[in-house]
């Protein structure tokens, strides 16, 4: 072997090692990785003044070492964006690569041919696949998302009768639209909302017991937006925030960072979400409109800079009376970019009316614009030791009867270690984003067997 031959070799090697945070797991951990991979359909070379899907020993290179390190990392999931469906040999590269690891593969491309999508991959040895579902979401941006309904492959809890806990969760792999203006806030909430309920219909149909539920993907938005306090207000968590002890307040807003975006912007955008079935959840409509809410203000007050008394009389419009009448909230958020298909439909608007409309008599005074645009109360629950089940509105205290299987996070790392510092390093060349993976751990966890449903 030449002296270049060894160098090359221990380049591989190097490439092939497993970080370091990830490297003492126990038996019963599973683990996640998620990570956008720039399509070289998209991937810019500066210097060539074309796209690196023209320059096939770039594509082929740099996607071999992507492979590499998901090898190396051994995750049980792995959730990857942007893969270059449209290349047959792109394609067989992963396929070939990950299931001569004992991965099982799925690919979904975007709709209207957009030439990237979507690829979840399980190793077998962690879990067995019992369904598999596709979302198209047939809107802006033409997104898609992924379904795996999957179940542990070893039996790692008892209950107290000595059998077998179900060991069964849901596995959800989505990249949201981008963000163009700030109009398109509501398409990517209105993406999220679709997973959301989604889910809830795919549990309902199977009549799937407690599980817990694992979101996954490049969400193009960060910890200050409202998809991630959407979540919030649903029960989930960021992987990666709990297992660094991160606050959902501005001073860690911005403690890392998992993409250089084409504007030279750094932020965190890829985001392992967590829900187990024993947390507190709001109806998902009541999330909504608090969310869509919160998009109006943002517009109002950032874009538009408008006072909270000039905001009322843009809500207000023409109307010579103290209040805004439902035509002028209709007109007003036309004026915002907001009402559309892929964004605030007419019955969904009928829905936000109400909702501000408090006492009902088909206006909206000053007071109930403070409370539900300007000033709302939508303080997330307190979590306690039971469970609560929302049913049609209301909240039950439910007494713990039934064990479920749920996760813990033990861990989570990106790479390259800088965006851990909110930095982005010059040298680093996989992709315009980092791989974000989180190590879990099963646990039990009491709940009712009952699921919070839509009202």
């Amino acid at each position: 072997m030449t002296k270049k031959q060894r160098r090359e070799a221990g380049a591989r090697r190097q490439r092939r090692r497993p970080p370091p945070l990830l490297q003492a797991r126990d038996e019963r951990s599973i683990s996640c990785t998620t990570f956008n991979i720039l399509a070289p359909i998209y991937k810019r070379m500066e210097s060539e003044n074309c796209r690196e899907s023209q320059n096939r020993a770039n594509w082929f290179s740099r996607n071999e070492k992507i492979i590499d390190r998901l090898l190396a990392d051994r995750s049980s999931i792995i959730c990857l964006q942007e893969v270059w469906l449209g290349n047959d040999e792109l394609v067989n590269m992963y396929e070939k690569r990950l299931g001569d690891a004992n991965y099982t593969l799925f690919k979904l491309a975007r709709t209207n041919n957009r030439g990237d999508g979507l690829l979840t991959a399980v190793h077998r040895n962690y879990f067995r696949v019992l369904n598999h579902q596709e979302l198209l979401f047939n809107d802006f941006g033409d997104r898609v998302a992924q379904l795996l309904h999957v179940e542990s492959a070893m039996p790692y809890l008892q209950n107290r009768s000595s059998s077998c806990v179900q060991q069964q969760s849901l596995i959800v792999n989505t990249h949201l639209v981008f963000p163009h203006d700030h109009s398109l806030s509501i398409v990517r909430l209105k993406q999220v909302y679709k997973i959301l309920h989604y889910i809830e219909t795919y549990q309902e149909e199977h009549k799937l017991g407690p599980m817990p539920i694992i979101l996954c993907g490049d969400w193009n938005g960060s910890k200050r937006g409202q998809v991630y306090k959407f979540l919030c207000s649903q029960g989930f968590v960021s992987s990666y925030d709990t297992a660094h002890q991160y606050s959902d307040r501005e001073e860690d807003a911005h403690k890392w960072v998992s993409h250089r975006n084409h504007r030279g912007n750094i932020c965190g955008v890829d985001f392992i979400w967590l829900l187990n079935p024993d947390k507190c959840r709001k109806p998902l409509k009541t999330s909504w409109n608090e969310a869509v809410f919160g998009i109006i203000k943002y517009l109002l007050l950032q874009v538009a800079s408008l006072s909270e008394e000039n905001a009322f009389a843009l809500l207000r419009a023409d109307s010579h009376d103290d209040h805004i009448t439902y035509s002028s909230f209709c007109q007003a958020l036309c004026q915002l970019g907001m009402v559309h298909s892929d964004r605030v439909n007419s019955e969904e608007m009928k829905d936000l009316w109400s909702e501000a409309d408090h006492d009902g008599d088909g206006v909206v005074n000053y007071k109930e614009f403070q409370r539900c645009i300007w000033s709302p109360k939508c303080d997330n629950q307190e979590e306690d030791d039971t469970e609560i089940d929302i049913t049609d509105g209301s909240l039950v205290t439910l007494e713990p009867k039934d064990e479920a299987f749920g996760f813990t996070v033990k861990e989570a790392v990106l790479f390259p270690p800088e965006v851990e510092k909110g930095l982005w390093p010059e040298n680093y060349s996989l992709s315009d984003h980092a791989p974000l993976t989180v190590v879990f751990s099963p646990v039990r966890i009491p709940c009712s067997p009952r699921t919070p449903r839509t009202p």
